[in-house]
This record gives structure tokens, sequence and C-alpha cells, in this order.
């Protein structure tokens, strides 16, 4: 897809990835309607052009403000980002199922209530795109993060349903699969930090540039899936062909042994 002239919805496009990828599109030549909590930093991530949607996506009224307001704007929407999330650093058998149902609200129901949204605008108009922002995580669970990955897992299964259903009406799916990338992140997560193994690896972390740059061009050549850094793509082999092995070792991570 040419990039130039679409309009592209991005949510959590405050900061790190999403207003990374704010800056990809908007240099391509992209319209922008921007959903954070953070009017100020949206309005900084966007531009003077952008359109700024602030408050809290989990809620049914500001996916449905989002949404009619693009549309009012700019009369159309050509790609969805749904790039808002958090993650929970805690055992799955220990977390309080309050916060696995946070988790699960923001990383997937929020991007399938967007995508139900959009969809029949796109169905209408017969074009699109929907790019849902996994994790590596959602191809490989990691032991310190399994809550996340199965939320990040359900979006990849999603991403992958939903190219399969809406194939014939012209619309496209992608899943972005970031590793370790230098944000925020940790900071905003529900709960407790990661193990000390994987927080000394930071210097191996790309920039949320790199991967909003990957997003782009992934939309561009109509990628199934982009893989943040593309190195990424032999622990999922390996998990593939040697799954014992890749459980000991991340279990190992995990305990700091």
């Amino acid at each position: 897809m040419r990039i130039d002239g679409k309009v592209v919805l991005i949510t959590g496009a405050s900061e790190g990835i999403g207003a990374a990828c704010a800056a990809a599109f908007r240099k391509r030549g992209a319209r922008l309607s921007l959903v954070a909590r953070s009017a100020e930093k949206l309005r900084a991530a966007g531009g003077p052009e952008a359109l700024v949607n602030a408050g809290d996506i989990t809620l049914p009224e500001m996916r449905e403000a989002a949404v009619a307001g693009t549309l009012e704007r700019f009369g159309a929407i050509d790609i969805l980002i749904n790039n808002a999330g958090m993650g929970l650093y805690a055992p799955a058998w220990d977390t309080p199922i309050d916060d696995a149902r946070r988790l699960f609200e923001l990383n997937f129901f929020a991007p399938l209530a967007l995508t139900q949204l959009v969809a029949p605008h796109m169905r209408q108009r017969r074009s699109g795109v929907i790019v849902n922002i996994s994790s590596i995580a959602g191809r490989v669970t990691l032991p310190w993060f399994t809550l996340y990955s199965a939320s990040k897992y359900a979006l990849c299964s999603l991403t992958d349903g939903l190219r399969m259903e809406l194939q014939k009406d012209g619309i496209h799916t992608m899943t972005v699969c970031p590793g370790y990338v230098r944000t925020d992140f940790q900071r905003h997560a529900l709960g407790g930090e990661p193990p000390p193994k994987v927080a000394r690896r930071k210097q191996f972390a790309i920039t949320p540039e790199q991967c909003a740059e990957a997003t782009a061009r992934g939309v561009e050549r109509g990628a199934r899936t982009v893989m943040a850094p593309r190195a990424g793509w032999l622990l999922v082999l390996a998990e593939r062909l040697f799954p014992a092995l890749v459980d000991a070792q991340l279990a190992a991570i995990l305990h700091d042994v």
C-alpha cells in the first residue's frame, strides 16, 4: 500500500512505538488520528495537522468517539494501528484476576473492539489495513511475562484469523512483533519487574524509530508479520524445533541461574 494521503488511526500514540509510528507515517504523507491519554503528548507526536483524541481506549465511548471523529474529519480510515498495550511481570498462578482482566482489556479486547468499529467502514470501501502491535512474546511464551504473552498470543491469532475473514473484502491484516525496545514500557507495566538477566540485555534493544520504520515498510509491502528486529525469527524457529531446550533456557533466565 502507498501510505501517502492515507488516513492512519494509531492508539497509544503519545510516546514509544506509537509516537514513532506517528512520525514514520507522517513522513510518508499520511494524515493522522492519534489516541492516548495525554493530549499534550499527542499534539507533540502528531504535529498541528493531526487529529488528537485524548482518553482511555478501554472505554467504549472513547473508542466510538475516536472512530467517529476520524471519519468526520477525514472521511475515511485507511490504516488502523492497534498499538496501545501494557506489560505485567508477575507469575500467572499468583496474579489477581482483576489485574489479568485489566491486562487483556487493553492488550486484546480494545484492539478487537476498535477493529469491529473500523472493519464495516473498510469493507464498504473494499480496502484497508489493520495492524496489531503484538510482541515476540506473542510467538514465544516468556515465563516472566506469562499473562502478557497470553494476551499477545491472542492478538496474533486474532490478526491471522481476521486476515482470512476479510481477505475477500480487500482488507489486509499485519502483526508486528517487537523484541526489546527502548521505551518506558517497564515503567508503565501493571506490576512487577523483569528478571535481572533480561534487564541487563537492554543494550541490545532497538529504538522505537527502528520498530516504526519496520512497521511502515511492512504496510507498504503488504507483509503478514513484521519481526523487529528480524533476528527475533531465530528464537521463534528455535522454539519450534527445540521446544524443551528453549523452555529450559527461558526458565533459567527467570530464576537467574
